[in-house]
C-alpha cells in the first residue's frame, strides 16, 4: 500500500465525557465491532472480576474508574482506528487535556439522564479552542432520561455547539423501541437482549409507509413521524466540511452497554471523521504527507508492566514514517536515538511494529530521555507546541516516612513527575519539596504507586497555597524584581525545569502582588 493511502485509512480519536457516562463501555463495544475482543467485561459492578480491557492499573480495578489514558488500535472495514480512552474523573483532567493534543477528532459521551455535566463542559471547551471535530453520542437510552429535544437544546446551550441529529430514538427507557438512523435511513429495533452481538436493521426509506406501523405500533410510529419532521425543520442538514472544521456536531443516540447504536456511530464515524491533520510547530506547519518523520511525546507512563520497571513514552506520529532501528533526532537534547522495539497497543497487550504511519501512536521504551512535549524528527530542528502544565490547585509538603528509602523516594517522585501525574516544586528558602496537583485524588495515586512500584513510603502535610504562578520578568537585575524576591522569599519555589514559581497563599495576596510589582508577569500555565 502506498504511503498516501496508509495516511488516508487512519482515524485517531479520543473519547471524552464526565465520569460514569459510559466512555470505557463504549470503547469496549467499539473494539467488539472491530473484532478486537470476543466478549466485553460488563463494567457495571465495581467488584470487577474481569475488568474493562482498557483499565489496567490496579487502582482502577479497585475503584472502577479510569485513571490513565489508554491507547487501543484495531482495524474495521479496512480502516485503521486508534482510540485514546481518557479518564473522566476531574482529578485526572490534566492527562486528558494533554491527550487532546494527540487526537484528530473526538467523540463526546453524554448520559441521557444527567445531560451535560461540568467535566464535559471543560473538555469540550478545550476541543473548541483547538477546533477539533466532535461527534456527540447520547448514551444509556435503555434507562429513563430526558427528552431527546431537551437534550439537544442543552448540548447547544451549555456546550455552545451547533448540532444535527444523525439518529433519533423511538421512545425511551421503559418504552424504548429502537433507533431511526437518519444518516442511513433505516430502523434498528431494540430487543433488550444484550447477548445478541449485532442487531438486525430494517430499511425504512419512507417514513409514511404502513410498514413502519407494523414494526413499532401506531402511537410510536406517529410520534416518530412528527419528531423526524421537526428535526428536519429545526436542525441544519449534515455538512461534512463544517463538521471537519469544528463548526457542526452530529449527534447519535444509543446504549453502549446493550451494543445499541454503536455500529451506526462507527459506520458513520469512519466515513466522515478526519484523517490525520497537519500540526503547527514553532517554525512552520507540518503536513502529514511529508516524507520526513516528525512526532511528539504526549504522555509518559511508568511501570506499564509491574514485573519490569519500564517507562513508556507515547509518541503521536505527525508526518512521515517511523521505522524500527532508525536513528531519530531528539530536538531538546540534540542527540540521535534509535529504538529497537517500538510498540503498538491494544490496551495492555503490546506488539512490536516495524513501521508506523501518521496518526499512529507508538510506545517507546524510555530510560529517562523523554519529557512530555518532546519532539523527535528525522533531523529538522523543530518543536511542537501546545502541551502546557496547568497551575495546580492542591498543594502538600511531601515527607519521607522511611529514612532508609530516601533514594527510592527521590527516584519515584522524579519518574512520576516526568509522567505528568503532578508537579514538583522545591522551596527556595529551605529546599522542602511540595507536590502540586490538579485534583486531590492524585495524592492517593502517588502514595499508592510510590509504595507499590518503588517500595517507598511518604506522608503529606497540608500547605495553604491558593495558586502557583510562573514568574516572568524582562530584567532580572531591576530593583522591583529584587524587592519582590526579598519580600516574598518564603513563597518562592522552583519547578522541575528550574523556572521560578510564586506560591500565592490567597487570591487577595496574588492581586496585591500583581498591583505592587507591575513589571512582573504571572502565568497560570508553564508554557509562555
Amino acid at each position: 500500500m502506498k504511503f498516501s493511502e496508509e495516511i488516508k485509512r487512519r482515524r485517531t480519536f479520543g473519547i471524552i465525557s464526565h465520569p460514569d457516562a459510559g466512555k470505557t463501555t463504549l470503547t469496549e463495544k467499539l473494539l467488539l465491532f472491530g473484532g478486537a475482543i470476543q466478549e466485553a467485561g460488563a463494567v457495571k459492578s465495581n467488584k470487577i472480576k474481569k475488568g474493562a480491557t482498557s483499565d489496567f492499573m490496579e487502582i482502577e480495578r479497585q475503584r472502577g474508574i479510569s485513571v490513565a489514558t489508554s491507547v487501543l488500535a484495531f482495524e474495521y472495514q479496512g480502516v485503521k482506528i486508534n482510540i485514546l480512552d481518557t479518564p473522566g474523573h476531574k482529578d485526572f483532567a490534566e492527562d486528558t487535556f494533554r491527550t487532546l493534543t494527540a487526537v484528530d477528532s473526538v467523540i463526546v459521551v453524554i448520559d441521557v439522564a444527567k445531560g451535560v455535566e461540568e467535566q464535559t463542559e471543560k473538555l469540550v471547551s478545550v476541543c473548541r479552542m483547538r477546533n477539533i471535530p466532535m461527534i456527540v453520542f447520547i448514551n444509556k437510552l435503555d434507562r429513563e432520561g430526558k427528552d431527546a429535544f431537551e437534550l439537544l437544546d442543552e448540548v447547544e446551550q451549555k456546550l455552545g455547539l451547533k448540532v444535527t441529529p444523525l439518529s433519533f430514538p423511538i421512545g425511551m427507557g421503559y418504552d424504548f423501541k429502537g433507533i431511526y438512523n437518519i444518516w442511513e435511513k433505516n430502523i434498528n429495533l431494540f430487543s433488550g437482549d444484550s447477548r445478541k452481538n449485532i442487531e438486525e436493521t430494517i430499511e425504512v426509506s419512507d417514513l409514511s409507509s404502513p410498514e413502519l406501523t407494523t414494526l413499532i405500533g401506531d402511537t410510536a410510529a406517529d410520534t416518530l413521524r412528527e419528531e423526524i419532521e421537526l428535526v428536519e425543520g429545526i436542525y441544519p442538514s449534515f455538512d461534512k466540511e463544517l463538521y471537519q472544521k469544528g463548526d457542526l456536531q452530529p449527534v447519535f443516540f444509543g446504549s453502549a452497554l446493550n451494543n445499541f447504536g454503536v455500529r451506526e456511530l462507527l459506520d458513520c464515524f469512519i466515513s466522515i471523521a478526519p484523517t490525520p491533520r497537519a500540526k503547527e510547530s514553532d517554525i512552520r506547519v507540518v503536513q502529514p504527507d511529508e516524507k520526513d518523520f516528525t512526532g511528539f511525546v504526549f504522555k509518559i507512563h511508568a511501570n506499564m508492566d509491574p514485573k519490569h520497571r519500564d517507562r513508556l513514552a507515547f509518541i503521536k506520529i505527525v508526518s512521515g514514517t517511523f521505522e524500527r532501528n532508525v536513528p531519530y533526532l531528539h530536538t531538546r537534547h540534540n542527540k540521535k536515538l534509535k529504538f529497537s522495539s517500538p510498540n503498538a497497543f491494544f490496551a495492555e497487550k503490546k506488539e512490536i511494529v516495524d513501521i508506523s504511519y501518521p496518526g499512529d501512536i507508538v510506545g517507546l521504551h524510555d530510560t529517562g530521555n523523554f519529557k512530555i512535549g518532546d519532539t523527535l524528527t528525522t533531523g529538522e530542528k523543530l518543536n511542537y507546541k501546545g502541551i502546557p502544565s496547568f497551575s495546580p490547585e492542591h498543594f502538600r509538603y511531601i515527607n519521607n516516612a522511611d529514612p532508609l528509602k530516601s533514594k527510592q523516594l527521590a527516584k519515584g517522585i522524579d519518574q512520576l513527575m516526568d509522567e505528568g501525574v503532578a508537579q514538583l516544586f522545591t522551596l527556595e528558602l529551605n529546599g522542602r519539596k511540595v507536590i502540586g496537583t490538579v485534583g486531590a485524588l492524585q495524592y492517593e495515586v502517588i502514595q499508592y504507586r510510590l509504595e507499590h512500584e518503588y517500595g517507598a513510603k511518604c506522608t503529606y502535610e497540608n500547605l495553604n497555597v491558593h495558586k502557583a504562578c510562573w514568574v516572568e520578568v524582562e530584567d532580572e537585575n531591576n530593583d522591583e524584581f529584587k524587592d519582590f524576591k526579598r519580600v516574598k522569599s518564603k513563597f518562592l519555589a522552583k519547578d522541575k525545569q528550574g523556572q521560578l514559581v510564586f506560591l500565592a497563599d490567597s487570591s487577595f495576596s496574588l492581586q496585591m502582588t500583581q498591583q505592587k510589582y507591575p513589571s512582573i508577569i504571572f502565568h497560570f500555565t508553564s508554557e509562555f
